[in-house]
């Protein structure tokens, strides 16, 4: 770099140095020297410390992986004495959690939250804007409800009927009427502020419980607008408009119903995208920044006309105390920041060491922040003046502790009120999984939530007990007694701490974007296992995810499952290994096995090095597509190097399959702008190298993490590229809106 991008002794990319100076300090009253001297300043602090707690993992792992190559999977018992006598158990702790200034997105209201790559504007403006999502448009365009004939172009009044019916049949399930059906109703009427009224076929009546009313919009008289009705904490908008299409077939000019959906967002510059310089990790701080301020924009190309996109303002009704009641209109923002194992090599020191990416992502988080919490933001997303830093890939409470100390430092940088940056816990990693208590514990004062997510859980699960033996097959960890331990375990210790109205239980993503009938068939689950939140893959999906929190009262449910005895941790410590070392499984399971991954593995990562896309929906072997991620790729590339490592598949089956599966992944993404067919030279493509060197080097990969593997041959493929600017942003982990709107 040239001494223009040397900054307080750092080499600074010019795309991030530019970036600090043009757009994140202007209006702070701090200067860049200020910034990249506090980055150096905090990098030098805590960089000795990482390190010698990534060893610390290495050295951990090293003993497990001796002891099972004596003992195999060995006994639940001694296993963990083992593991106590080593340090990778700790005493079971009972903390108290004890948080202020949480606002009720976080404490009280239970709902969906979306994770959306910060890498892409369009999509994280999407998700910011969705804590408000039509309910008509979910069931019209999506297989909610069975569909018997090919939509008519426009608007189907078929499908509308069928639409309209259902919405009916779901207000009288969460709202219903003192008397009769809403599928009745010919009129909802407001003569009074408090009071709603509701005309039907056969009389007057009004709500079961009229404290479901909660306001209005004005209209014409006594007829509103729009009334707002309120079940189990969250809202629901009936929006009376009989001028429209929807509203002249309805009964009683209900043009659409609008339910408030993703409660919470959480926008990613981890496992949903692919930054591997300073331009990349400019595009997730610039979607930050200006979610934060409420600034941002994005611009795109749609049914032939541009449209551009900006962030939401509040929603305002007549409270039922004849006052103005305001209502947010986007979603609660959260940011995940990198793990402790990633450093950025467009931040070096003078020595040419990468620094601590950890260190630059909760600064730069932080300072944008900054902007509203000193009033300079158009619209405000806290109103408790608190900033949510979600911290993945932590291994055990030091951990979580070295983490508690970094925001604490960013905090005293920037002059913020002690505990004012929020942490959300990742419960992702087995050391966490058999320590969340004393986890909870180092982060009393600031923990926000804890998550489970099954796919980086299961790989970190298959490296710890590499050597217990041939693991599973993949699908079948899901029966694992492991995970229904940690499923349950995880909302056992968090309740005990008291995060029922302080903070949230999370629950992880549904993977199939396009199944929203089973999503509502099974993901009711979640909240009946007492989570206040669960991920989904879009705004459609959050919003039909809604309607399971209409149904349950989490808070409820949270104060029965207080009363159940906690889950055995000793239960976590399973290995969930073939109990009799594959010599069951017939050759056509293990190549079914091995193809599956082989083809999962390559259909992420032809994006990720080839596109720089982050998260998309990647096609099955069926051609089932399912939400893909870097927790995804650990598993898959974990499982077969485990199978490798024990003599399930050799090497040659393994790169025979991925040279097949090379030829089914390019004709699936055929049709995708840019994209390089790996079959035209294997050895020469980068994703296709990448895909078999996850695989051969899984074993000793530090905690089977992907992102090494994954930067190296993404840098390796932007180097000879043709400088295509827009890759990587073509397709994310949202999609963009229901494929075919009500109206």
């Amino acid at each position: 770099m040239s001494d223009d991008s040397t900054h307080a002794g750092l080499r600074v990319d010019p795309a991030l140095g530019d970036f600090v100076a043009d757009e994140l300090l202007p209006g702070l009253d701090l200067e860049p020297a200020w910034f990249w001297s506090t980055v150096a300043d905090l990098h030098e602090r805590f960089a000795g410390r990482v390190d010698q707690l990534l060893r610390r993992r290495d050295e951990l792992q090293e003993r497990i992986d001796a002891w099972h190559r004596e003992h195999g999977a060995g006994d639940v018992a001694e296993l963990e004495a083992f593991l106590t006598e080593i340090g990778y158990l700790v005493p079971v702790e009972e903390p108290s959690v004890r948080v202020d200034r949480v606002d009720r997105e976080i404490a009280e209201v239970a709902g969906p939250q979306l994770v959306v790559p910060a890498t892409v504007p369009r999509y994280a403006l999407n998700a910011a804007n969705a804590r408000w999502g039509s309910l008509y448009d979910a069931l019209y365009g999506t297989d909610a409800l069975p569909l018997d004939h090919e939509l008519e172009r426009g608007y189907d009044e078929r499908r509308g009927a069928q639409v309209i019916a259902e919405a009916d049949r779901l207000l009288d399930q969460f709202f219903p009427l003192a008397d009769g059906s809403h599928a009745d109703v010919v009129a909802y009427r407001v003569p009074s502020p408090g009071e709603l009224t509701v005309e039907t076929s056969s009389g007057t009546t009004g709500l079961a419980d009229p404290a479901q009313f909660a306001g209005h919009q004005p209209g014409d008289g006594d007829r509103p607008a729009a009334v707002l009705l309120r079940r189990n904490g969250l809202h629901l908008e009936l929006t009376i408009d009989p001028s429209t299409r929807v509203g002249t077939q309805h009964h009683a000019g209900v043009s659409d119903a609008v339910l408030e959906s993703a409660v919470s967002t959480i926008v990613d510059l981890e496992d949903s995208v692919s930054t591997v310089d300073g331009p990349d990790k400019v595009g997730g701080y610039r979607s930050w920044l200006g979610l934060r301020t409420g600034e941002l924009t994005a611009s795109f190309a749609k049914g032939g006309r541009t449209v551009t996109r900006s962030v939401h303002g509040d929603r305002t009704y007549v409270g039922t105390d004849g006052h103005e009641l305001t209502l947010p209109g986007r979603s609660l923002l959260l940011v995940r920041n990198v793990g402790h194992h990633m450093r950025l090599d467009a931040v070096r020191t003078a020595a040419g060491e990468p620094i601590l990416e950890e260190v630059l992502d909760a600064l730069v988080s932080a300072t944008a922040a900054l902007h509203e919490l000193r009033g300079k933001a158009k619209y405000s997303n806290t109103r408790t003046g608190s900033v949510y830093i979600v911290k993945p890939k932590m291994h055990g409470p030091d951990e979580v502790s070295l983490s508690v100390e970094l925001l604490a430092a960013v905090e005293e940088a920037l002059g913020m009120e002690p505990t004012t940056l929020k942490i959300g816990i990742m419960d992702e990693e087995k050391r966490t999984s058999v320590n969340l208590e004393a986890c909870i514990a180092r982060a009393a004062d600031r923990v926000i939530f804890v998550n489970t997510g099954f796919l980086d859980r299961t790989g970190d699960e298959i490296h710890t007990d590499f050597e217990a033996g041939p693991v599973v097959r993949k699908d079948e960890q899901r029966s694992a007694t492991w995970l229904t331990t940690y499923e349950d375990r995880n909302v056992d210790v968090a309740l005990r701490a008291g995060f029922a109205g302080q903070a949230q239980i999370g629950k992880g993503m549904w993977a199939k974007p396009s199944a929203m009938r089973e999503m509502l068939d099974t993901k009711g689950g979640h909240p009946r296992a007492g989570a206040n939140t669960a991920w989904v893959p879009s705004p459609t999906a959050a919003t039909l995810h809604a309607l399971h929190y209409l149904e349950t009262d989490v808070l409820a449910v949270q104060e029965e499952l207080k009363k159940r005895p906690l889950a055995d941790r000793r239960n976590l410590l399973v290995p969930p290994v073939l109990p009799d070392g594959g010599a069951g499984l017939s050759e056509e399971e293990k190549r079914h096995e091995l193809e599956t991954n082989a083809q999962s593995i390559l259909g992420y990562v032809v994006r990720w090095v080839g596109l720089g896309i982050g998260c998309s929906t990647v096609p099955t072997l069926e051609g089932v597509g399912l939400m893909e991620d870097r927790a995804t790729l650990r598993i898959s590339s974990q499982q077969i190097a485990n199978w490798l490592h024990h003599g399930l598949v050799d090497e040659g089956q393994v790169r025979e399959t991925f040279a097949r599966m090379a030829a089914v992944v390019d004709e699936q993404n055929a049709a995708e702008p840019g994209y390089q067919p790996m079959c035209a030279d294997l050895d020469a493509s980068p994703s296709f190298q990448a895909a078999l060197d996850l695989v051969f080097s899984g074993r000793r990969e530090p905690n089977g993490y992907t992102e090494r593997a994954l930067t190296q041959w993404r840098q390796k493929a932007k180097a000879t590229d043709d400088g295509d600017e827009e890759s990587g942003t073509r397709e994310a982990v949202l999609s963009d809106e229901t494929p075919s709107p009500a109206h």
